[in-house]
């Protein structure tokens, strides 16, 4: 059996990866916000499976880089909080999908 060999220019996308976005749940709060408008906490937490704790530690780490918008509001005088993707959390995502399929792409057979 012969092993390919990996040169260092296909795993240099890895070495750029945004690390923010890699941890396992960061990722997976972007994935879900990637594809809706935006979505309410609960909703959130129940689809990742992630705490309250977890969720909103996580949340507050995405927001201080300014790839999540959070909003907070009222409605009929139950508090709800939004979440949605900012145009620099989208474009970072993006980046980091291409990123990552070019690195596995690259080890491929």
């Amino acid at each position: 059996m012969v092993k390919n060999e990996i040169n260092e220019d296909s795993l240099q996308p890895l070495a750029e990866i945004d690390r923010v976005i890699h941890e396992p749940a960061r990722l997976l709060i972007l994935a879900y916000l990637s594809v809706v408008e935006s979505a309410d906490f609960l909703f959130l937490m129940n689809q990742t499976g992630l705490t309250r704790g977890n969720l909103s530690a996580h949340l507050s780490k995405l927001e201080a880089t300014g790839y999540v918008e959070i909003k907070k509001e009222f409605v009929e005088k139950i508090p709800r909080t939004l979440l949605s993707l900012t145009e620099e959390g989208r474009t970072a995502f993006l980046q980091y999908r291409r990123s990552m399929r070019q690195v596995l792409d690259s080890l491929a057979e």
